[in-house]
């Protein structure tokens, strides 16, 4: 009896290292958001949020959506956008962005995973990184809905689009083969005639969305949440 618990414990200790070692790697860099986090953490004790919210993480496209509670009416919102967030960040922090809150959904957005740079995560990565933040809010919130937006294809990063069109398949994917969890599409919205990405819908970065392209985000994301919240 003695062997076989110390086997059970030698077990539970791997499975338990292997839950938490692909988020250790990215502390380091995770940690630079943590002033964003306190800030969001003094909103919850501030601010009163409608219970049948939907919570909007991610990166800046999230951050960065100002008219987010005016786009989205008659959803109520808990905007929790920051900086240029990477799906490292998000999975770093999920439990202190999500769990302090009642909602009706969750929806997930981070775009800068694969940006051409020598640090670049593989689209594997990214998404086991994504299976990690599902798995993290599914263990609160076993049958809240879960949305993934869809990769904007932008100009700036063309040349990565490859690979993260296989993000975006991948996610899709997943999306697919769990209960209550969604895959918002919308790259195409953003193409052009020519197949690249229409200029006209972004920012003079050809990175953040404008006005005119938050409109397209805004119509895709609240069509989706019509034809599958109930």
């Amino acid at each position: 009896m003695r062997l076989r618990h110390f086997y059970f414990l030698l077990l539970t200790s791997i499975i338990l290292f292997q839950c938490s070692s692909p988020l250790k790697k990215y502390e380091l860099t995770a940690i630079r958001w943590e002033k964003d986090i306190q800030e969001f953490e003094k909103l919850d004790t501030t601010e009163k949020y409608a219970e049948n919210a939907i919570l909007f993480t991610g990166s800046s496209s999230i951050r960065l959506w100002k008219t987010i509670e005016k786009d989205m009416a008659p959803y109520p919102v808990i905007q929790r956008g920051f900086g240029g967030s990477t799906m490292s960040d998000v999975a770093y922090y999920i439990k202190r962005i999500v769990y302090p809150h009642q909602f009706r959904a969750v929806v997930v957005f981070v775009a800068n995973d694969i940006s051409g740079k020598i640090t670049d995560k593989t689209p594997e990565e990214v998404l086991n990184l994504f299976t990690y933040i599902h798995h993290t809010i599914r263990n609160k919130f076993p049958d809240k809905p879960i949305y993934f937006i869809e990769i904007t294809p932008t100009n700036s990063r063309w040349t990565e689009w490859p690979k993260i069109q296989k993000v975006n398949d991948m996610a899709k994917q997943f999306c697919q083969s769990r209960p209550n969890t969604y895959f918002i599409e919308t790259a195409s919205l953003y193409l052009g005639a020519d197949g690249k990405p229409n200029a006209s819908l972004f920012a003079e970065d050809q990175l953040h969305q404008n006005w005119e392209g938050y409109k397209i985000w805004t119509k895709a994301i609240k069509d989706k949440l019509d034809a599958t919240l109930k």
